[in-house]
């Protein structure tokens, strides 16, 4: 029987137990405990770790099998979103944004369910952001901001973390626009965690845990070098 491994403040940032230890169900469950440092953080997705809990839970470290991702040539643009980003009167913005685009995603869904973007949460990814390793690309129309989304670049991988829309094919528009910028700048992989209906039908395939992690180290290395993105 596996045991969840509880951290403590105290434990090393990268002192996480191996994913592979990570519980079958819920899928991924990894361990407990310790702090949203930018150390943690960036040691955590180093080693393809990712925090997710609600409100009075503690902090939930994750590593599912399989993991979901996007290859940078194989986004899947449909002809409705192709006339969205031709015809739909939108702008789209890196890095301009950052906090409103976190709002945005922690807000409630129309289908209901609590945030898992806690107050902590909140706090971690801008510091992370004002580090220069969280980064967010936003769509705007008619001067308002209409979706967008966020998440930390390491190496050549960028590890998404979330998405809103208050329009139609908004957040889409900005993952378009995000993996051009991607491509341009060396990028190979987008990290999209779970898999999900949502993520297939844009090109996100799955992979089995042991392929990801090989691809990550492959792909972190070297962490590349922070900064504000344009």
């Amino acid at each position: 029987m596996t045991v969840l491994r509880w951290l403590s403040r105290t434990d090393g940032p990268d002192t996480f137990p191996p994913p592979g230890n990570a519980l079958t169900e819920p899928n991924g469950l990894l361990a407990a405990g310790g702090d949203l440092t930018p150390e943690r953080l960036l040691a955590a997705y180093s080693q393809g770790i990712f925090p997710w809990y609600e409100e009075g839970q503690p902090i939930l470290w994750w590593s599912p099998d399989p993991r979901a991702v996007l290859g940078l040539d194989e986004l899947n643009v449909s002809r409705s979103l192709r006339r969205s980003i031709i015809k739909g009167g939108f702008d789209v913005t890196i890095d301009a944004a950052f906090d409103r685009v976190l709002e945005g995603c922690a807000a409630p869904r129309r289908y209901g369910g609590s945030t898992w973007i806690t107050a902590d949460m909140t706090r971690a990814y801008n510091r992370l952001h004002r580090l220069g390793w969280a980064h967010s690309f936003e769509t705007w129309r008619g001067g308002d901001l209409v979706g967008g989304l966020y998440g930390v670049a390491i190496g050549r991988i960028f590890f998404g973390e979330s998405m809103f829309s208050r329009a139609t094919d908004a957040s889409k528009i900005a993952l378009v626009r995000m993996v051009e910028f991607l491509k341009a700048h060396n990028f190979e992989m987008i990290d999209c965690q779970v898999p999900s209906d949502h993520m297939s039908s844009l090109g996100a395939r799955s992979l089995p845990r042991p392929e990801f992690l090989t691809r990550l180290r492959e792909l972190c290395n070297p962490p590349g070098t922070p900064g504000t993105w344009r």
